[in-house]
């Protein structure tokens, strides 16, 4: 087992490949194109809304449909069951993302013009962690807001969670939270990366089984 360590610790302090290299450069594209599209998008219908009303989060802001009023109407409606108002400032993860996604690309940048495998094992990891926190921190901030209702509020519901992925049905509106173009950037970065790692670690085992 030691021997295995030992080999292990000899692979990935070795130089990644000139072609890994610049493909790892490159992911830092799709990662900055995340800033330009939304995450997630939550769209409500109902018989009183015949187009919807849409809410989009972006990395760093919140948008509405309908030039920025859906999310004033979604407020007001949210009023009357007593959940609180949904805003930038009562959103921290909005100011934290931009600096999570910017150390990212950092050390994808690092890897690729000094680093060695175990940089790119480093990022894998790294990755998983942004991804499971901020996705996490997604979902408790549902949870709370479906929870954490006002009671003086004019129309009383029981606490609810709303839905994180797919489709959910409240009172009258039917509710669709999907991830957006913002996180398929996401996806390609994380995957690069990790195809990256993977091609790297069998080439070096590959030569030292040679």
């Amino acid at each position: 087992m030691a021997a295995i360590f030992s080999e292990w610790a000899r692979v990935i302090a070795r130089p990644i490949a000139p072609g890994v290299r610049i493909g790892v450069a490159s992911l830092v594209l799709p990662l900055a194109a995340s800033f330009l599209f939304p995450l997630w998008t939550i769209r409500m219908e109902a018989p009183q809304y015949p187009q919807g009303l849409r809410m989009d989060i972006y990395a760093y802001r919140l948008h509405g449909g309908h030039d920025g009023r859906d999310i004033a109407e979604i407020n007001n409606l949210n009023h009357y069951i007593g959940m609180k108002k949904i805003e930038r400032s009562t959103i921290p993860e909005l100011g934290w993302i931009p600096f999570a996604f910017g150390f990212l690309a950092l050390l994808a940048l690092r890897a690729a013009v000094l680093g060695t495998l175990r940089d790119l094992v480093d990022l894998c990891v790294l990755i998983g962690y942004v991804t499971l926190f901020f996705f996490g921190r997604f979902v408790l901030m549902l949870y709370n807001y479906g929870h954490n209702l006002a009671p003086e509020a004019a129309i009383e519901v029981e606490p609810f969670m709303p839905a994180v992925i797919g489709t959910k049905q409240i009172a009258n509106f039917t509710t669709h939270s999907l991830p957006n173009l913002g996180t398929l950037c996401l996806v390609v970065f994380a995957a690069g990366v990790i195809l990256a790692s993977l091609r790297s670690a069998r080439r070096e085992w590959r030569r030292t089984d040679a």
